[in-house]
């Protein structure tokens, strides 16, 4: 029996017109933004109206003991106040096509190019918010400031920065760094071990863990200037500890952890659908609310893991960063905004672009605060140091 075969050119193909993105995740941040005074990222739109920089005033509580009827005169205390700039850039990305490929698609594939461009945008402001976490503190504007490629994220970028600014760093805020689950990792006496030696010390034991969620707590309570906890609307005060991913995963798995959402969790009613334990979510631990950010992995993996990886530091290492009120400032010159291509080539060339104008970076304040009725200073005179953050290294190796 001779079987009548479809030619190739005659066999049906059909195209389906809905067309599928890769995923972009919501920023894991933003329930933690916003203008008021309480917001961990407090967002500004003061550059709005003009201008390349903004100054930030910063005033610590006062510290003297006062009088009681004794002469008052004399014994006035200065306010220790501190400006701190922030500066902005551009961020501009578009795509184009032409009336000839348009002609082809069976899909409009093009048509996708606003939604791809506000993902980009989103992402990229997502990234920069993690960059900043661990960027180090600068009173000079980025170095890549007004380039081609631009630069605004505030401060010394990690993956830019020297072995001598990270020790910098260290010692100005040796009060609010910590690696590992212990503090004598980097401070003996009155002398911090420069970075890449206390990096060393951060072995598989070092995990995140219950102990040193708790240590980074303490560490925020007894810091000075003090950090203020984050205050919920309901009243309740929490600070909040950002965690990648693998780091993440290790304090989930903690035993202490996990007899935490067993036993003090609700089970009434549907409690399980807001138990750790059966759903992914927050982990609440004493006061510190824990949200994984897995883009502090994805950083780890992408930017600095060549500056772990030296001074012989062994493993692979995480930051986490736990932050109460004004932790970091994202202050805007210009939102996001689309924007279409102005040479069309007798309306034969079609190109859609975003553009925006911002700068994020890390609260800090030259610390030098002023003996009562004397010119002598405490802590660090002239350190820059974290206005809203503890930042704590752990062990965090992939997954094998």
């Amino acid at each position: 029996m001779a079987v009548t075969t479809i030619q190739t050119n005659n066999k049906l193909i059909r195209f389906t017109q809905d067309i599928n993105r890769e995923w972009v995740r919501e920023s894991m941040y933003r329930p933690y933004m916003g203008e008021g005074l309480n917001a961990i990222i407090r967002v500004r739109n003061e550059l709005k109206n003009g201008g390349e920089q903004m100054n930030i005033p910063l005033v610590t509580k006062l510290l003297g003991e006062g009088v009681g009827t004794g002469v008052l005169v004399g014994n006035e205390e200065r306010i220790d106040n501190y400006g701190m700039r922030l500066w902005i850039d551009w961020a501009r990305h578009a795509v184009v096509t032409n009336k000839a490929e348009t002609q082809k698609d069976s899909a409009d594939i093009f048509g996708e190019a606003k939604l791809l461009l506000s993902d980009w945008a989103k992402e990229l402001q997502k990234n920069e918010v993690t960059q900043q976490f661990l960027s180090l503190p600068s009173e000079s504007a980025p170095a890549n400031l007004g380039t081609a490629s631009g630069q605004r994220v505030n401060g010394i970028l990690w993956e830019s920065s020297t072995a001598a600014q990270r020790s910098t760093w260290v010692s100005d805020n040796h009060d609010r760094v910590l690696f590992g689950n212990a503090i004598s990792n980097h401070i003996t006496t009155t002398t911090v071990a420069s970075i890449g030696s206390a990096l060393s010390v951060v072995g598989t034991a070092q995990r995140l863990s219950y102990t040193i969620v708790q240590m980074l707590k303490r560490r925020a309570e007894l810091a000075a200037p003090k950090i203020r906890p984050y205050r919920t609307e309901d009243g309740y005060e929490y600070y909040v500890l950002f965690a990648g991913s693998y780091a993440f995963r290790d304090l989930a798995g903690d035993t202490n952890v996990i007899a935490l959402n067993r036993d003090a969790r609700a089970r009434e009613g549907r409690g399980m659908d807001s138990n750790p334990l059966f759903q992914d979510g927050d982990l609440l631990i004493n006061g510190v609310i824990v949200r994984k950010a897995p883009e502090i992995s994805t950083y780890v993996d992408r930017a600095w893991s060549s500056i772990l990886g030296s001074g012989g530091v062994s493993g692979r290492v995480e930051p986490v960063f736990l932050c109460g009120q004004q932790a970091a400032v994202l202050g805007f010159g210009q939102m996001i905004k689309p924007t279409s291509r102005d040479e069309t080539d007798y309306q034969f060339v079609n190109g859609v672009g975003v553009m925006m104008a911002y700068g994020v970076g890390k609260m800090f304040k030259k610390h030098s605060v002023i003996t009562p009725n004397t010119t002598a200073t405490v802590l660090n005179a002239s350190g820059l140091v974290q206005w809203g953050q503890v930042t704590g290294f752990v062990a965090a190796s992939t997954d094998s």
